[in-house]
């Protein structure tokens, strides 16, 4: 009796849902055949009057694809997508699935229009017969329905546009009579294929047959067609990965329904329902922690959301900025970056063989093209990604690009107010009496705006005073001139410098190469930023130090080159800066005393085996240690810091002659294997770059060739040997004269004790 009265029950409810139904057909009838028709009645009047009235444009952005990042070779490194999809035309799709799609959604569609009125009743049959639902939307209704929710932007939008009321049916309708008209049938069944959803992640047939498959969409056979073809109508429920016996059973249906209408045989179908679902899966990958180079990614990344917001994406409030990530995720954009991968390869050799991926002190290098600001290659030490051992932070780059707050520059920022001297006209003779510690007073404030003492200022004088400092444990004391001093990086040397330079000028000749704290606010104008007190990137370093090898061309760091949209068209890219930040004979000056760090001072021994300069810098008690360095054509900076916070856990012993420096050598004997080896350019001008020959009297030959290379004086032994009273073998005087001010590179002659003492007069004895 209960069944009995359940059956009853079902039975009534299907058919006040087909009168209902037939109702609703009867009202689209009535607006499409006789819309002003009076006999139709005072609903279907008002009902046509309100769909005439719609809005029968489909105003949709175009189906949301995935955007492709590619390096400077054209391969390709990163894809970002919330919806993976690859849109194809239709000849590129198997027509075993296109046939397979039409049978099973709309066998009649290249028959009718936007409504389908015979298969609309005959859903509406089947409905009150069956237990299984059989939808009446045509092939171009679901086209609009799938366009509306592909462009929803909101969880509001979305439901809105799946809303089941008569009203979101009416809107879908209005709009597809109008596509029918604009658009061929194929045009529609194209756009359909490309932007129907096949579950998994896959939207799109093409995207579906690499999912699922392998393979693409043009080498689908008849089960496979079939299985995919199934799909569309209940995404969730027919998905082969997660229900593969739905799916097994919808595939079947599509296969007699395709031999119902005569496309393939009643024994095709058999054979293939036969058959177990076999998948071969490719799951999609997509943003920067599957590629390749993913901190180089992540900073083309933030490149790219500036790009599309016009410059403004750390403006915009969070909702704003996650539409422009959703812009780049969905917009099928093409970008084509600088990056070198066998630049990158040589990094993250270097990086992973000194420091171990897992632990908590990382190396972060960056490489610049000198010249044009080109970034060539970002590392880090760790694995990119969630999980323990790895990191989701940009830690080689500044905070506008992922990064962190940065760490110290170390001494690698004397090299600003050696460039501020030797503009200004000191002489590199200039020597300095530099002892292990000081106290200096005077020191000038400079204006400033930004943030300083964790507040923020506007157009403050900040600095000034006494600073006392002293000297790193990998320099010495003594008297020093500006390449003495440069070469083993005398700290109380530099200090007196930076004074008779000016704190705001050697703060400005940073800012002229692009320099500013990795938070993004300005360099701090105080006496300590000499020794690198304020926390930068390595890509910003990098590509100062570029602007030294080329000659004092400061181009700022560039990751895109060209950014196309799906229909071909370039985007516009924020101009890049440019300019000639210091005279090229000043440079040349800087470049010739920087080489000597690598010979004669701090990072001796850390030679590439090619002309190259550079500079070590090891931070303020311990909390890091930088090298940037250099040749003509490649630029790069490297750091050595515990992540988890330089103050609290500090590289106690390392210079920046050591890890950083060597990290340094590696990657770039790595980066230029098989590339030019070009000079540095000499300097025209006199600089008033001269030394004393030092004394060498009574050292041995050996001893005193080192004592005169180190003043870089070339030596010559002269011919033969000079009686004396000295031992054998030892100097008895040079020329030039010790003392003697001369160029450097002057040839000094050695004159070498022969260890025959000269006879004197004869002392007569008494009888």
């Amino acid at each position: 009796m209960r069944v009995a009265n359940t059956d009853r029950a079902k039975t009534v409810s299907k058919l006040f849902d087909l009168v209902a139904l037939a109702a609703a057909a009867g009202i689209i009838v009535a607006l499409i055949a006789l819309p002003a028709v009076g006999s139709a009645g005072l609903t279907a009047r008002d009902a046509a009057n309100n769909f005439k009235d719609m809005d029968s444009q489909l105003k949709t952005t175009p189906p949301s694809e995935k955007t492709v990042m590619y390096d400077a070779q054209g391969k390709q490194v990163a894809t970002f997508f919330d919806k993976y999809r690859e849109s194809v035309r239709l000849d590129q799709v198997a027509p075993i699935m296109r046939q397979a799609m039409i049978d099973i959604e709309d066998s009649r569609f290249y028959e009718h229009g936007a409504l389908d009125l015979k298969g609309t009743i005959r859903a509406l049959a089947s409905n009150v017969e069956s237990e299984q639902t059989q939808g009446g939307s045509t092939l171009t209704q679901q086209y609009v329905k799938n366009l509306l929710v592909d462009s929803a932007k909101t969880e509001e939008e979305y439901r809105e546009v799946t809303a089941p009321t008569v009203g979101r049916k009416m809107r879908e309708l209005r709009y597809a009579l109008d596509i029918e008209q604009r658009l061929t049938k194929d045009q529609i069944l194209e756009g359909y294929m490309n932007v129907a959803y096949f579950s998994a992640g896959a939207y799109g047939v093409q995207a579906a047959s690499k999912r699922y498959f392998s393979v693409p969409a043009s080498k689908l056979e008849l089960g496979q067609a079939a299985l995919l073809a199934g799909i569309t109508q209940n995404p969730s429920a027919f998905d082969p990965i997660r229900n593969p016996k739905d799916a097994r059973k919808r595939r079947d249906v599509v296969l007699y329904r395709m031999a119902q209408l005569g496309h393939i045989s009643k024994a095709q179908a058999d054979e293939e329902a036969a058959k177990p679902i076999q998948l071969n899966r490719t799951d999609p990958v997509g943003g920067c922690e599957t590629s390749k180079a993913p901190y180089f990614c992540e900073y083309v990344k933030y490149d790219m959301l500036n790009i599309l917001s016009d410059g403004k994406y750390w403006k915009l409030k969070p909702k704003q900025q996650q539409n422009v990530v959703n812009k780049l995720n969905r917009g099928g954009y093409t970008i084509r970056t600088t990056l070198d991968m066998e630049d990158q390869h040589a990094v993250d050799k270097a990086l992973r063989g000194t420091v171990a991926p897992g632990g908590n002190r990382v190396g972060a290098e960056a490489m610049v093209e000198p010249g044009t600001g080109k970034v060539r290659a970002i590392g880090l030490s760790k694995r990119y990604g969630a999980g323990k051992g790895r990191t989701t932070i940009n830690l080689p780059a500044d905070s506008a690009h992922g990064g962190g707050s940065g760490v110290s520059a170390g001494s690698t920022f004397k090299v600003f107010t050696l460039a501020a001297a030797i503009d200004q006209g000191i002489p590199v003779s200039t020597t300095i009496n530099s002892p292990q510690t000081t106290t200096i007073t005077g020191f000038q404030p400079c204006r400033y705006t930004g943030k300083f003492e964790d507040k923020m200022v506007k157009n403050a004088m900040v600095g000034g005073g006494p600073w006392t400092l002293s000297n790193a444990g990998d320099s010495e004391k003594g008297n020093f001139d500006l390449k003495t001093g440069t070469w083993h990086s005398v700290n109380t040397f530099y200090a007196v410098l930076e004074k008779r330079v000016g704190v705001c000028n050697a703060v400005k000749m940073a800012e002229k190469f692009g320099m500013k704290q990795a938070s993004g606010y300005p360099l701090l104008p105080i006496a300590s930023q000499v020794l690198g007190v304020n926390d930068i990137d390595m890509v910003h370093l990098a590509a100062a130090y570029a602007g030294f090898a080329a000659r004092g061309k400061y181009c700022a760091p560039v990751s895109v080159t060209e950014v196309v949209d799906p229909q071909g068209k370039k985007l516009k890219l924020p101009k890049q800066d440019c300019h000639q930040a210091l005279d090229q004979d000043v440079a040349d000056k800087v470049n010739s005393i920087l080489q000597g760090v690598l010979t004669k001072g701090t990072a001796a021994g850390r030679g590439i085996g090619r002309p190259a300069a550079g500079k070590t810098g090891t931070c303020e008690e311990f909390t890091c240690a930088v090298f940037a360095g250099f040749t003509p054509n490649l630029a790069a900076a490297t750091a050595y810091w515990d992540f988890r916070g330089p103050w609290t856990y500090k590289v106690y012993g390392v210079y920046g002659a050591d890890i950083p420096g060597g990290m340094w050598q590696q990657s770039m004997r790595n980066a230029l294997a098989g590339e030019p080896a070009p000079g540095f350019q000499t300097p025209s001008r006199d600089f008033g770059d001269t030394t004393n020959v030092p004394q060498v009297k009574g050292l041995t030959v050996a001893a005193a060739t080192a004592k005169l290379k180190g003043a870089d004086l070339k030596v010559q032994l002269a011919s033969g040997s000079v009686d004396s009273d000295q031992p054998k073998g030892t100097v008895v005087s040079t020329s030039p004269d010790a003392g003697t001010s001369v160029p450097p590179g002057t040839t000094v002659i050695l004159y070498v004790s022969a260890g025959k003492k000269k006879d004197g007069p004869q002392r007569r004895r008494g009888n």
